[in-house]
């Protein structure tokens, strides 16, 4: 049965990985970030289940907090490069060295 759950985490993180190496939309790029983090998470608590130890659980609360803060930063970046570029393509992003 712990299988089935593990066969589901990896396939989170790899759509996410796939959306990220694919995408061209940063909006994308960050969705793809956050089902990575999910994928990554689940097999977290799976695993602390699995071993009957709590520390995967407690890790999985600072995996949240990490996607949270994620989200904030780049959709904050995500806006001001709208300002500027009127585009979120990432091609554009390097003129933020600028």
């Amino acid at each position: 049965m712990i299988v089935y759950y593990m066969i589901v985490a990896v396939l989170l993180f790899a759509i996410g990985a796939t959306g990220v190496m694919i995408r061209r939309n940063f909006i994308i790029v960050l969705m793809s970030l956050e089902i990575m983090l999910n994928g990554a998470g689940m097999l977290l608590i799976i695993m602390a289940y699995y071993l009957g130890n709590i520390s995967g659980q407690v890790m999985f609360i600072f995996v949240a907090a990490v996607a949270a803060s994620e989200t904030a930063i780049g959709l904050a970046i995500a806006v001001m490069m709208y300002k500027r570029k009127g585009s979120l393509d990432i091609n554009n992003f390097s003129m933020l060295k600028k």
